[in-house]
């Protein structure tokens, strides 16, 4: 089946299988490796992306599912090289061990932060109760969450992304 699927900006246009998985599909077609597999039965959450602007966890998605959608990965927070908020409040806090939960952690928690801004504690860890992390008790990750939520800025979740690639797309096809 052919699909065509905008990633971190970028139009990919395959032909897959119906049953390969959306985060198979970012691996091995588009490369976006930080996108990681952890459980395939969309326990975990290391897969965390964004499609058209929601967190999924990509290993529940089939590739076939995306197809005229928009996919953010890890790979596509970053802008004009600085890191996005979340993911310099993951790191000023050192929010991560091992780092295998950490791009699905981040994609959930850029996610709960356009829902709820300024969560407490226990709103961030409610946020997160779908990402598993195996090497911290979760403290330093609730404090980059908060952290990030003090340090953002309106319009730095979803929305930036989405706006972010249209000037990509425009950008690459000469519009701007």
């Amino acid at each position: 089946m052919r699909i065509t699927v905008t990633v971190d900006g970028t139009s990919y246009t395959d032909d897959v299988e119906p049953r390969t998985l959306l985060v198979h599909h970012l691996r091995e077609r588009a490369g976006k490796v930080g996108t990681v597999v952890g459980c395939d039965t969309s326990n975990c959450g290391a897969c965390t992306v964004h499609l058209d602007g929601h967190s999924v966890k990509s290993c529940s998605v089939l590739a076939v599912q995306a197809d005229g959608c928009e996919v953010t990965t890890i790979e596509g927070l970053a802008r004009d090289g600085e890191l996005h908020p979340v993911q310099k409040a993951f790191h000023e806090n050192h929010a991560l061990q091992c780092g295998f939960c950490t791009p699905g952690m981040i994609m959930q928690s850029i996610d709960l932060l356009a829902d709820n801004p300024d969560p407490d504690e226990n709103a961030v860890r409610e946020g997160l109760e779908g990402n598993l992390c195996r090497c911290t008790g979760y403290q330093n990750i609730v404090r980059a969450v908060r952290d990030a939520a003090h340090q953002m800025r309106p319009g730095a979740g979803p929305e930036a992304e989405r706006l972010a690639s249209d000037t990509a797309s425009r950008v690459g096809a000469g519009g701007e």
